[in-house]
């Protein structure tokens, strides 16, 4: 996982397997934990930043470049 979007869309996995009940409770627990923890972590890094009143670089928060749709004329 590289980027916020990309955790975005494992936790929402997340969440349709613990309602459909193909993730075990404690899994989930787990993973929703960790995921809570890499959070708080970008959320110390902007504060930090701010602080220092800084422009931070955290490739993280940032979303890859999708590819241009081409335009048929």
């Amino acid at each position: 996982m590289n980027h916020i979007s990309e955790l975005t869309t494992e936790l929402s996995a997340l969440y349709e397997g613990l309602k459909n009940g193909t993730i075990e409770t404690k899994i989930a627990a787990e993973m929703n934990n960790t995921a809570g923890k890499i959070i708080h972590a970008q959320r110390v890094q902007l504060e930090y930043a701010e602080l220092r009143k800084e422009q931070p670089d955290i490739s993280f928060m940032k979303t890859k470049a999708k590819p241009k749709a081409k335009v048929e004329a």
